[in-house]
């Protein structure tokens, strides 16, 4: 009898596999980084052969550490970066690029020109997003417009397009030799192509992007079967697909109306459920399908989305070099009281919501000779925190609900200074619950569902537990004067590039 199910989380830096219990416990995991390739500033590229490579290897490792098998998996859910974007050849297997990250700007111009044009309110209204380098569509255009060959190979149905989910399914399953080439519903609402209430690809928004129907994948539902895999885990059904965002919210049981979590990883991502209603956001946030069960009625949500989170603290690592790991942040900023009036907006790829500005870039602001690494590094931690209230600010304002708890999840919740600097900042209790890394835990949870393994939602409901709380402790008027500070120092990041 299969006891567990499977999840891979293909994340913007790394995959991992891990296996869940019917408590929703963590049995097994293991995981790997991938390169993250810059071959021109503001361009981000992952090669998708990596990615299948790490995927394998995670999935033999920890099936190998707890000594399960293939047989003991009653289904496996995958969830994924979004709309990082890959093409590759049917016949073959072998990407025609690498994959264009989400986190990418080199289609800012094909953005700009929609704004400018009088398109964009159109391309609002159908999907729900803003025109942005965010989004597959733009990335999908440029592959278009600069692979030689790559048109016309689209046009007869050789060259195929899926974000990561996709590519994932489509070589566990067979590959050239039977893969299937489908998308979820969360997926599929991230790429400017898919009419957000028919969730189908819209011929008006192909035609604005240049995009052949030809190389598009299935749009299916979030969780039921969609094949048999192959190779690395024979026979085991694939039964999830999400967007890691919208398998967070699984993860946090998130199912009823009004409810809302926030996950911290290389970016923040906070969602607000909204039911089956497609609630149309005035203040800078996305509308986006939350999930699908089955043939169950789509739930839609509201997002907000930062592009920049824990990939600033990896910037402090990695390039300015204060820093040897990404724990280290936190005892370095706790050195501080406070951040000495330094701000740092970590604009690396613009401003995501509630902004949506591709013409910021980021800043440093408020140093003096007083300043030292601790304080540029709890003015990081403060950004994460400084953009999540900017969000949830947006967020009451368009759904009418006064957020009374904040649920949180991602690796960065295991730095508590930030957390706490979280619950200062918004004034309200902070949450973590016992299983932080909830994406894969969702996309299991959907793949489960989907089979059979848990029989509902409630039974879902009664597995989640809190690990920790934080309570805010700053006083009303440190809280505003912080973020009135932090509001100066967002303005001071505007106008920096030509996107016209």
């Amino acid at each position: 009898m299969a006891d567990f199910v499977g999840a891979v989380d293909q994340g913007t830096t790394s995959t991992r596999f891990m296996i869940f219990d019917r408590t929703g416990a963590e049995v097994g995991r293991h995981q790997l980084e991938h390169a993250q390739l810059m071959p021109r500033a503001g361009w981000v590229e992952h090669d998708p052969l990596e990615i299948l490579r790490n995927t394998e290897t995670v999935i033999r490792v920890a099936l190998r550490d707890t000594g399960l098998g293939a047989a003991d998996l009653a289904a496996l859910g995958i969830t994924n970066q979004r709309e990082t974007t890959v093409v590759w050849d049917r016949r073959t297997g072998r990407p025609l690029h690498n994959a264009i990250v989400w986190q990418d700007t080199r289609t800012d111009r094909i953005a700009t020109a929609l704004h400018r044009d009088g398109r964009a309110e159109l391309v609002r209204e159908r999907t729900g997003l803003p025109p942005s380098p965010y989004f597959s569509g733009g990335k999908l255009q440029w592959l278009l417009e600069h692979v030689d060959g790559l048109r016309t190979a689209a046009e007869r149905g050789d060259a195929v397009f899926g974000t990561i989910d996709t590519w994932l399914l489509w070589h566990l399953t067979g590959g050239a030799d039977g893969g299937v080439h489908v998308t979820d519903v969360t997926n599929a609402s991230r790429t400017m192509l898919m009419d957000l209430e028919s969730l189908d690809w819209d011929d008006e928004l192909l035609a604005i992007f240049g995009v052949p129907a030809a190389m598009l994948p299935e749009i299916r539902p979030s969780a039921e079967v969609y094949a048999t895999a192959t190779a690395v885990l024979p026979g085991v059904r694939i039964a999830a697909a999400l967007g890691d965002q919208q398998a967070a919210m699984v993860g946090q049981v998130c199912f009823a109306p009004g409810e809302a979590k926030n996950t911290y990883g290389t970016g923040n991502f906070m969602l607000l459920n909204t039911g089956t209603e497609v609630v149309r956001s005035k203040s800078g946030l996305l509308t986006t399908v939350c999930y699908q069960f089955g043939d169950a009625a789509p739930v839609y949500a509201l997002e907000g989305a930062i592009a920049v989170t824990g990939a600033a603290v990896q910037w402090l690592r990695d390039q300015l070099g204060i820093i040897t790991d990404a724990a280290q942040s936190e005892t370095l900023a706790a050195r501080v009281p406070d951040s000495g009036g330094v701000y740092f907006v970590p604009a690396f790829s613009g401003l995501f919501a509630p902004y949506w500005r591709s013409d910021a870039r980021g800043a440093i602001v408020g140093l003096s000779r007083f300043d030292t690494g601790a304080h540029i590094a709890r003015a990081t931690l403060e950004a994460i925190c400084y953009q999540s209230r900017d969000v949830i600010q947006a967020m009451e304002r368009d759904s009418g609900v006064r957020l009374d708890v904040l649920r949180v999840d991602g690796g960065v919740t295991a730095n508590a200074l930030c957390m706490q600097l979280q619950a200062d900042i918004l004034g309200v209790p902070v949450s973590r619950p016992a299983v932080a890394e909830t994406t894969a835990l969702g996309a299991a949870y959907a793949a489960g569902l989907a089979v059979g393994f848990w029989s509902s939602t409630d039974e879902l409901r009664e597995n989640w537990r809190e690990a920790r709380r934080w309570a805010p402790s700053w006083s009303a008027e440190q809280r505003a004067d912080g973020y009135a500070g932090w509001q100066k120092a967002v303005q001071r990041t505007l106008d920096w590039v030509d996107v016209g």
